[in-house]
């Protein structure tokens, strides 16, 4: 009751608040959501993997004694757990794609959907369907959608399991080793100890990876010719 009181939603949007009430098991379930499920797309995905390397030997205790074991070994074993589930997630949002895609192809244009747009989509996805999905990976939103979409299309799906698993190794490596590595290069070379500012490297990471997406949407309208 007392935590209940002192509970602030905006906890919701921090990556530690994960960490420290859900663990291990919280974190591999929000890397699956976020694009296994398309209520997934407000998980701070990026954030919390960062976040979460930086706690690599706290979270890698929740199975085994880490206190005996290197910090390469608790980072690898997080890494592969994260992977499982992220791998996981973009099949489960692929098949859920899979099954609505036909019926879609057969639905009237209405305001919020546009029969072309499938069109569009499957093209491109048959020329850089493979890409498409490694670097959705790396965009928050798009990477909730990406597989539902590459399923909706029809992509190959031995393809797509390909680029899938390159895709989901190199984002949660690269996010985990980060957090990780950066944290005690920092703490052993200049004493400064990132944890005491992590709301301001959660909205450091934020910029950084919605940046593109949002200069491509404004790009994008100027570049529509005027009719």
């Amino acid at each position: 009751m007392i935590y209940l009181l002192t509970f602030n939603w905006h906890e919701l949007l921090q990556p530690q608040f994960y960490i420290d009430n859900g663990g291990l098991w919280l974190l591999l379930f929000i890397i699956f959501a976020e694009t296994g499920l398309m209520i997934g797309f407000f998980f701070p995905g990026d954030s919390l993997l960062f976040v979460a390397g930086i706690f690599s030997s706290k979270l890698a205790a929740s199975l085994y004694d880490a206190s005996n074991i290197s910090d390469i070994i608790n980072l690898l074993v997080l890494i592969l757990l994260c992977s499982v589930a992220g791998i996981l997630g973009n099949f489960a949002g692929y098949w859920f794609g899979k099954k609505i895609g036909p019926a879609m192809f057969n639905w009237p244009d209405r305001y919020l959907f546009k029969h072309r747009y499938l069109v569009q989509a499957k093209a491109f996805y048959d020329k850089h369907g493979g890409g498409a999905i490694v670097f959705a990976r790396f965009l928050p939103i798009v990477r909730t959608f990406a597989p539902i979409v590459a399923g909706i299309v029809g992509m190959e799906k031995k393809k797509f399991t390909f680029f899938n698993i390159i895709g989901c190794v190199a984002w949660v490596t690269s996010m985990l080793a980060a957090g990780h590595y950066l944290y005690k290069f920092f703490l052993e070379k200049y004493n400064f100890d990132l944890t005491q500012h992590l709301e301001v490297i959660v909205l450091g990471i934020v910029f950084i990876t919605t940046a593109p997406v949002i200069i491509k949407l404004f790009t994008r309208e100027k570049a529509k010719p005027n009719i």
